[in-house]
C-alpha cells in the first residue's frame, strides 16, 4: 500500500488497488512493462519517452492531441516495435491495457492555456477523470505532473508540500493552477474511494531542449530572444524570482515517484533560485553579450517568489538536481540555433 506522506491526514485507502492484468502474476512469461505517457509528445513528455524506452522491458504508448506536442520530438522512436504513438485527446475515453501511466497531458504555458481556459480546465479534469478511470479499470499505477501553480503567489517561502496555496480562483491562470489543484483532489479521492495507486508530482520550472520556441515562458524566450540577437525583456519589476531544473533531472524525479511507495505530493524542482534579471545576465553572458536587457509589462497573477523545498523528494526518492543552470542553458542554446538555423558562435 503507498504511503500517503504530505498535505494533511494520513489517509489509507478504503480498498486495495483494482488487480492489473493476469499476465503480471503469470509462472511461464514475464511480459514488458507497458507504459502510456499521455502528453508524450510535448517538451518533458519527449524526454521522459526517450528515458523510459531506454530499458528493452519497456513498451511505450503515447497519447498526445499535438496541441503544444509534435511528433519531431518522438522521431526517433517512430516505427520502433515498443512504441506506439497514438493522436488522442484525453478529454476523451482511451481504451488501452497498461500497467502504468504518467499523465502529463496539458498545456503548461500561459501563451496556450491562456488560448482556450475552458479547453485547459477540460484537459485538467475531465482529462484526468478520464485517465483515473483507465488506471482503475486495468489496475494501473498512475501519476499526475501537478504543478508549483498549485501554490498560487505564496505566502510561504519556499514552499514544501503542506502548503495549501495562495491562487487566485476567478484569474487569467486560475484555468491551469486551479486545474491542477481540481486534478490532485481527483487522484486522491480515486485513491481512497477505489484503491487506485497514484502518485502526484509538483514540478517546478523546467528548461531544456525542445521546448516550444516562444512559448511565453521565461527561460525560452530568453535564449530565443539572445540567439535572434533581440532585446530580452524582462517582465517588470525583475525582482521576482524562479528556480529553474534541468529535463534530464526532472525526468529522473518523476520516474523515482513513480518507481517508489509513496503518493506524493512531493515537489520536484531545483531549489536554486533566481530573480529574472540574474537569469537574463545570466542568459546574456553565455549566449550573447551584444544583447540589450529592457523592461516590459508583467503578466496579471505572477507570482512573486517561486522556490520548492525538496527535502521529501531527498528523503523518500534519494533525488536531487545534478544539472546547475550554467551547465544546462548552453545545452538547450544549441537546440534553439538548431531548430532557428542560426549559426553558433565562432
Amino acid at each position: 500500500m503507498a504511503k500517503q506522506v504530505s498535505n494533511g491526514e494520513n489517509h489509507s485507502a478504503a480498498k486495495p488497488p483494482p488487480t492489473p492484468s493476469p499476465l503480471r502474476f503469470s509462472k511461464f512469461f514475464q511480459p514488458n512493462m507497458r507504459i502510456l505517457v499521455t502528453g508524450g509528445a510535448g517538451f518533458i513528455g519527449s524526454h521522459l519517452v526517450d528515458k523510459l524506452m531506454e530499458n528493452e522491458k519497456n513498451e511505450v504508448i503515447v497519447a498526445d492531441n499535438f496541441f503544444t506536442g509534435s511528433k519531431e520530438n518522438l522521431k526517433k522512436w517512430i516505427g520502433h516495435p515498443r512504441f506506439e504513438l497514438i493522436r488522442h485527446d484525453v478529454t476523451e475515453p482511451l481504451l488501452v491495457e497498461v500497467d502504468q501511466i504518467y499523465h502529463l497531458a496539458c498545456p503548461a504555458s500561459p501563451i496556450f492555456y491562456k488560448y482556450n481556459p475552458v479547453k485547459t480546465i477540460k484537459t485538467n479534469v475531465i482529462g484526468t477523470l478520464n485517465m483515473l478511470g483507465l488506471a482503475k479499470r486495468v489496475g494501473a499505477r498512475i501519476l499526475l505532473t501537478s504543478t508549483s501553480e498549485v501554490y498560487g503567489d505564496p505566502l510561504v517561502h519556499p514552499q514544501n508540500e503542506s502548503y495549501w496555496g495562495n491562487v487566485n480562483p476567478i484569474g487569467v491562470r486560475s484555468c491551469y493552477d486551479e486545474g491542477k489543484r481540481v486534478a490532485e483532489t481527483l487522484m486522491f479521492d480515486y485513491h481512497r474511494q477505489h484503491g487506485i495507486e497514484i502518485r502526484v508530482a509538483r514540478i517546478f520550472n523546467t528548461y531544456g531542449p525542445r521546448m516550444n520556441i516562444d512559448d511565453g515562458r521565461v527561460v525560452s524566450n530568453f535564449i530565443a530572444q539572445a540567439v535572434r540577437g533581440e532585446p530580452l525583456t524582462v517582465q517588470s519589476p525583475g525582482t521576482q524570482t524562479r528556480s529553474f531544473c534541468y529535463v534530464s533531472d526532472m525526468v529522473d524525479g518523476l520516474i523515482r515517484l513513480m518507481e517508489g511507495e509513496n503518493t506524493g505530493p512531493i515537489n520536484i524542482g531545483n531549489p536554486g533560485e533566481f530573480t529574472m534579471i540574474e537569469l537574463a545576465e545570466t542568459v546574456k553572458e553565455l549566449i550573447n553579450p551584444d544583447v540589450e536587457i529592457t523592461m516590459v509589462e508583467n503578466t496579471p497573477d505572477d507570482p512573486r517568489q517561486r522556490k520548492p523545498d525538496i527535502t521529501k523528494a531527498n528523503e523518500l526518492l534519494g533525488w536531487e538536481p545534478k544539472v546547475k543552470l550554467r551547465d544546462g542553458l548552453p545545452l538547450m542554446e544549441d537546440d534553439f540555433r538548431q531548430r532557428l538555423g542560426k549559426p553558433g558562435k565562432n
